[in-house]
């Protein structure tokens, strides 16, 4: 039987697979899906009526670097499938199971005629040049990259490269266009030039056929200010049309020109988002002030809004301001942008990033922080979200596979990279974890939490090594922050070093005549040392303060020394974890 190729479209009953943007229809329409499941109904179409055996998925789907158990993992991802196709595994019409051996696809298919070798399904977006030349300009240039490439990415049919990724090419002069496109496999490359004079901007852009250089489409456009939201729509739709990529009513919709804004209120805004990603604790503090200030010129702006919750729920999340300064005014922020935007996937995020953490409301954190996947797949601040909630509930395989499409999503994020291995960490899969912390660490030496990683996953592994050295570093680093400073207690105390851990308390305990700190770490390292009545006293102050960290505490591996006493399960039961699914 004669192959099909997998970037060719196939239709199959009322379905249509589109094999190399990776999508599936049904009646036309897009069907949400996770990538496994995609994946391995993609693999059964390029050999329909042939047997594909369980392990020939894994090594093509589940490499030795991925983190899902593998035999759950197809399990799951098999019944999403199903799901989806609305197909039953004792009366299959497409998928059959051959118990230990595969599966095989049983369905009739056919080849879509009008796929053409000039259909496009992924681009990226370079750094638009600020002509400026005034470094002070740059939020701006780098805000409209950013505003293109989210616009763009509002398409279910075109794949486009991340912001991070695309970020890493400013400014680099050295490669070709050819050999952009091919590192990044994309078919098309959208370059350009930002001019902002006054209250006016003006924006250059040009298509690219990646595989031959050729200039393909160019346009300039020029709006006031308070035009520049229709403008980013206009110049998005105008590639899009050029692309012939299709493009659902919905997507049309969220692509169609915006209202006006306030010039200075959207200036402030691309300053906020310019120092929002340097995910520093000046750069969010400095976010957070900008945020508020567009806020202040035009209160119905719902990007503004939302950009404050995400800066005000991780400045919580780090400690570096009490529970309800930083998640508990975050979720009213959020409240308020989806108030003005029901469909803003950032505000999605943003809100059950903050019920997470500061409320421990688990199903409705889920619910929002799926509905923000929903409304964009490609979110990375949504996946981020939802992966942490799924862990956090011990939906290890679900939130695992998440962190692995996050990973995908933003490649070259230290944060998001981070935030996988420290999910891999509370998913007990220490080994895994060390591993993805390294890679994090590789892309920014100077970012401290893979360290954290390394030292708890290390020590929890009980390897010979403590972890010590590494939260020394980011103690330092960080100028005692809790996070690092409580860590580096209850690796001393893991250590047998007692005295050291002792002295850690008496650090926060100071620290705290300065500056907010949680009860929760100090809980932490009483844990290690066996003063089980403080550490939940501890436990109990913190649970009351709404401390951050607690939506872990069902799943984190550093609370096992409490786990035997029947105070923890009681404070599980308050805490209203949901059951396993």
């Amino acid at each position: 039987m004669d192959i099909v190729p997998s970037r060719r479209r196939l239709r199959f009953g009322p379905f249509e697979m589109d094999g190399q943007a990776g999508e599936l229809f049904k009646d036309g329409l897009k069907i949400r899906l996770q990538e496994q499941p995609l994946q391995i109904l993609q693999i059964l179409l390029e050999h329909p009526g042939e047997v594909i055996a369980r392990e020939e998925l894994r090594k093509r789907i589940w490499p030795s670097d991925t983190f899902v158990d593998f035999d759950h993992g197809i399990n799951n991802a098999i019944k999403r499938l199903r799901e989806s196709l609305g197909d039953t595994a004792d009366t299959p019409r497409y998928v059959e199971t051959l118990p230990r051996r595969g599966y095989r696809f049983i369905g009739s298919t056919e080849l879509h005629k009008k796929a053409t070798d000039s259909s496009i399904h992924s681009l990226a977006v370079l750094p638009l040049e600020n002509l400026s030349h005034d470094p002070e300009q740059e939020y701006f240039a780098d805000g409209m990259t950013e505003a293109l490439i989210t616009s763009l990415a509002k398409i279910g049919a075109l794949r486009v490269t991340s912001r991070t990724t695309a970020m890493k090419y400013k400014g680099l002069c050295t490669k070709s266009v050819p050999e952009i496109a091919r590192e990044l496999s994309v078919d098309r490359i959208v370059e350009g030039t930002v001019l902002r004079s006054g209250d006016r901007v003006r924006i250059s852009a040009q298509l690219i056929d990646a595989s031959n250089d050729m200039h393909l489409w160019a346009e300039s456009y020029e709006r006031n200010l308070r035009e520049v939201l229709s403008l980013q729509a206009e110049v998005a739709s105008a590639i899009a049309k050029e692309i012939k990529v299709k493009v659902s009513p919905e997507e049309r919709a969220h692509l169609a020109p915006a209202h006006q804004i306030d010039p200075d209120a959207y200036e402030a805004y691309l300053k906020g988002r310019y120092h929002w990603n340097k995910r520093t604790l000046q750069g969010l503090r400095k976010a957070t002030d900008y945020f508020q200030q567009a806020i202040e010129k035009d209160p119905l702006y719902p990007a503004a809004h939302a950009g404050l919750a995400d800066s005000l729920s991780r400045l919580g999340w780090w400690g570096h301001m009490p529970p309800d300064r930083g998640f508990g005014a975050a979720k009213a922020a959020a409240l308020k942008a989806l108030e003005l935007d029901p469909c803003l996937s950032d505000a999605h995020a943003a809100l059950g990033f903050s019920l997470l953490h500061h409320d421990c409301s688990f199903s409705a954190s889920e619910q929002e922080c799926q509905h923000g996947v929903e409304l964009d797949s490609r979110n990375p601040l949504a996946a981020q979200a939802l992966a942490c909630c799924l862990i956090a509930t011990e939906r290890f395989d679900e939130g695992l596979a998440e962190a692995t499409r996050l990973v995908h999503l933003d490649p070259i994020s230290p944060v998001m990279l981070w935030t996988a291995s420290a999910l891999l960490y509370h998913a007990r899969q220490y080994d895994r974890a060390i591993v993805q912390a390294h890679k994090s660490l590789e892309l920014d030496p100077s970012f401290c939490p893979p360290r954290w990683t390394i030292a708890l996953s290390a020590g929890a592994r009980r390897s010979s090594e403590t972890g010590i050295s590494e939260m020394e570093e980011a103690v330092r680093a960080t100028g005692e922050n809790q996070f690092f400073l409580g860590t580096l207690g209850y690796c001393y105390a893991r250590a047998n070093c007692r005295v050291d851990a002792k002295k850690v308390l008496d650090r926060m305990h100071e620290l705290s005549r300065e500056r907010y700190v949680s009860g929760y770490w100090p809980a932490v390292i009483c844990g290690a040392l066996q003063e089980n009545d403080k550490a939940f006293e501890l436990l109990e102050a913190a649970w009351r303060e709404h401390a951050a960290w607690m939506a872990y505490a069902k799943v984190a591996p550093f609370f096992d020394d409490l786990r035997s006493d029947s105070r923890f399960d009681d404070l599980i039961q308050r805490m209203n974890f949901p059951g396993r699914t």
